[in-house]
């Protein structure tokens, strides 16, 4: 069995003592601020793997330290390459952090590093199970547009429309936690070293579950917005 490698960087020489400084925000030789070798991993930033189960309170004071130590201030009378690097660090670090500290945001985020997922992705097509559904809600949805058209009464289409509201809902949490159960999934075969065929057959799992999120949320979000306007 062939164990899966996660991606790296090329080795990053300090900019300054030309001493090697990888995996590092500062030299360990000249303790200057360090770029970033090649495509940002925000796991990395903040030194962890690439799981998806994160302690929030580590995340932040993590987060915490890393933003006052890689402040702008912090580098006024340092050199011009240090107070760029540390306005560049310091972006990235409130992006990964925005990022991780969201779990959806983080799966979608941890299925772009593995080359899973393009950016933006989300394929709006509806799940062959839920078709019938969608349909019925689709018709309520022209049905109450022209009841408010034509000033109609409107209380039966719309307790018709909120009830499917609530059931989309309820699908939507059932995403949610499937989405949850299979992240414990991708951590437990992080952990034990699961090879290549294991760890694209789970991203593959979460990316699907992914799309079918997105699909659900979009009709609970038109529908709130057709309610709220009716």
């Amino acid at each position: 069995m062939t164990q899966a490698m996660p991606a790296t960087n090329p080795p990053l020489v300090c900019w300054n003592c030309h001493e090697r400084a990888q995996g590092t925000h500062f030299c360990p030789s000249c303790g200057k601020l360090q770029q970033v070798a090649g495509t940002t991993d925000f796991f990395a930033l903040f030194g962890m793997p690439r799981k998806l189960w994160i302690e929030m309170n580590a995340l932040e004071q993590r987060f915490l330290q890393l933003s006052w130590k890689l402040h702008p201030d912090n580098f006024v009378n340092a050199t011009e390459t240090e107070r760029e690097l540390s306005l560049k660090r310091s972006s990235e670090l409130n992006d990964a952090y925005r990022v991780l500290r969201d779990p959806v945001a983080r799966v979608e985020y941890l299925l772009g590093l593995e080359n899973m997922r393009k950016e933006g992705e989300h394929k709006q097509q509806a799940p062959p199970e839920l078709l019938e559904e969608v349909f019925e809600l689709n018709e309520s949805l022209d049905e109450l547009r022209e009841a408010k058209s034509a000033g109609s009464d409107l209380a039966a289409l719309k307790s018709r429309l909120e009830a499917a509201e609530r059931n989309f809902g309820e699908k939507l949490s059932e995403v949610d936690a499937q989405l949850q159960e299979t992240a414990r999934t991708w951590d437990v075969a992080v952990d034990a070293g699961a090879d290549d065929a294991v760890r694209k057959k789970i991203m593959a799992r979460l990316n699907e579950l992914l799309n079918r999120r997105s699909y659900i949320r979009n009709l609970v979000v038109n529908v709130a917005k057709e309610l709220g306007e009716a």
